[in-house]
Order: C-alpha cells, then sequence, then structure tokens
C-alpha cells in the first residue's frame, strides 16, 4: 500500500482514476461474469435438464483459468434458476497475507454494477410520473445547472443513462483513512457539473452522469439517496449484506483489493479509496445479493412474489 504520505495518487489524470476504479473493481466483476454465464440461459431450457454437478465440474476449471490469466485472487460465484440460488461456490484467498479463504458470504466492493440499481431507482420515479425519459435534464435542477450545456441540444435523461451525456468520466479520489471526505452531491455537482461534447457525439463512460441520477433520485422522491436505496432496492430484494458504508455486520468480511505488482508479478494491496462520485459504484456486498439482483431482472423486475419495477420500464433499461 503506498505510504500515507505520498500524496501522489491524488494528482492523477481522469484516465488513471479509471485504471483505478477498475482495478478496485476487477474482483467481483469477474464473480459477476461466472453469475450470468448459466443464469441468462433460457429457464425452460435448463431448469428440467441441467445437471448442476455436471455443469460445475465444466466450469469449475474455467473458473480456474480466468482467475490465473488474469490474476484475481478470490472470486465468489453463483448460479439463479427462477427465484432462487442453485449453486454456489469460492475460489482464492480473500485476505492473501492472512490467507483468509473466500466463502459465498465475503463482503467485496460491487462498484458499478451498482449502477444498474440507480437506473432502477430513478426509473422507479419516472414511473410516479416525475419525468419522462426524453425530457431535458435541466429543467428539473434548481439549485445548480449544467454547465456548457447548448439549449438548442439538451441533455435528456436517457443520456445520462445510456453514457451519451457529453459528461466527463469524474472521479475525484480520497483515502478511506486520510483527513478528507468526499464533498455532498450537490456540491460536488455545482463545482463539477460540465459537459465536455454535445450528447450523442461519443459514448463516455461517465461516473459523473451516475452522481447526478443520485442527486434527481433524491431530489424526486425526496428522501435522501442512500435511505432511498435502503428502503425501496436492497431491503424488498433481501440484500442484507450490502451497503454504502461497511460497519460492524460487513467489516468483517470484507476482501482486500490488490493489484498485481508489475516487478514480481505478485499481488500487493491496493489503495482503498472513496470518491466524490461515491453514488455511482463506492457500494460493498456480496454474491449472494447479487444473486438476488440478478433474479429480479431475469424475472420481469419481480423477486419472490414483489415487484419492483415494471416490465416497462425493465425493458426500457436494457434498450438503447
Amino acid at each position: 500500500m503506498t505510504d500515507s504520505s505520498d500524496l501522489r495518487s491524488f494528482q492523477i489524470s481522469p484516465l488513471e482514476a479509471a485504471r483505478v476504479e477498475f482495478r478496485l473493481l476487477r474482483l467481483m466483476v469477474a464473480a459477476l461474469a461466472s453469475v450470468v454465464l448459466l443464469a441468462l440461459l433460457p429457464i425452460a431450457s435448463y431448469s428440467q435438464t441441467l445437471d448442476v454437478d455436471k455443469a460445475v465440474r465444466e466450469l469449475e476449471p474455467e473458473i480456474q483459468r480466468m482467475m490465473m490469466e488474469g490474476r484475481i485472487p478470490s472470486a465468489t460465484i453463483a448460479l439463479v434458476e427462477g427465484d432462487r440460488v442453485i449453486w454456489t461456490g469460492a475460489y482464492g484467498y480473500s485476505n492473501v497475507w492472512a490467507r483468509t479463504p473466500a466463502v459465498p458470504n465475503t463482503v467485496y466492493l460491487i462498484g458499478s454494477t451498482f449502477k444498474a440499481m440507480s437506473t432502477v431507482a430513478l426509473l422507479q420515479q419516472m414511473e410516479q410520473g416525475k419525468f419522462k425519459l426524453d425530457d431535458p435534464v435541466d429543467k428539473y435542477l434548481t439549485e445548480f445547472k449544467i454547465q456548457g450545456e447548448d439549449p438548442a441540444h439538451p441533455i435528456t435523461f436517457r443520456h445520462l443513462l445510456t453514457h451519451t451525456s457529453g459528461l466527463p468520466a469524474g472521479f475525484g479520489p480520497y483515502r478511506v483513512w486520510g483527513d478528507k471526505a468526499p464533498p455532498p452531491i450537490e456540491e460536488y455537482l455545482k463545482e463539477n457539473l460540465k459537459v465536455t461534447r454535445p450528447p450523442l457525439e461519443k459514448e463516455e463512460y461517465s461516473n459523473l452522469a451516475y452522481t447526478l441520477v443520485a442527486y434527481l433520485v433524491q431530489k424526486f422522491s425526496g428522501e435522501p439517496f442512500k435511505k432511498y436505496i435502503q428502503e425501496h432496492i436492497w431491503d424488498p430484494l433481501e440484500m442484507k449484506s450490502t451497503t454504502f458504508e461497511p460497519g460492524p455486520p460487513t467489516i468483517e468480511r470484507l476482501a482486500i483489493p490488490y493489484e498485481v505488482d508489475k516487478r514480481t508479478n505478485g499481488w500487493i494491496p491496493a489503495t482503498q479509496l472513496k470518491a466524490a462520485v461515491w453514488p455511482a459504484g463506492i457500494v460493498y456486498g456480496t454474491v449472494l445479493d447479487q444473486a438476488n439482483w440478478l433474479m429480479m431482472n431475469l424475472n420481469g423486475g419481480v423477486f419472490k412474489g414483489k415487484r419492483i419495477i415494471s416490465q416497462d420500464a425493465l425493458d426500457q433499461m436494457f434498450t438503447r
């Protein structure tokens, strides 16, 4: 880990910031790739014929290969069918130094997989008639405006959700155990909400856009963003280990984030960061919670008989 007196990590370009974020997210993203591998098969085709033991025997060598090639210290995996988890697996060490084996309840930084949850939260507000997807966003902003926007080519909600808004990546790293903390969302957006190009000119992955999404959820719902997500997304989906801020129930299970030392090809702990754009993905959880999220998506917006979002809104989520 970088010494606390070394502040060079704060003097980074947007590209390097994205690389830092990628390194921190890589563990869970790899695991989720394996979740999707079987879950996306049509239920009717595999629920009656799948030999789980045989499938796992075929899957595990690919998991091991993926971890070896990607230099991934640990991964947790779940296979789902309908509204239930049919198999879980855990591989490697969540703490390499202590040789702590990963388990299905290991807590990882789930990162930008959370953006899809923010999208559902915003579309819940759309379903209540608060806005339409092709409305200009700026007309709903009262505390600040989008700087540099061309009124003839306004940014719409659809642009925000498809990374075509013209807003830059954004990151704003802060050390988890540093002396400074990220500013409030409103303060950060007031200072940094600036377009770099007209909408639809280029697809650019934007954490800044999803920080604005969080602000809009908060504004439309009248509830703090974290509270809204907890009560309208995580609680209904029984995502009991998913959190913005690891505390007593989860901190013992946290996986250490690693990066690969280019000289030795070994693992070294990565600097753990907060971010000014925390609503875009500074979120922690388990693969079991992610499996519940996946089941809702696969079952048309319903989880264990509870409708989280309409089929129509979910279809729009999956359509450019």
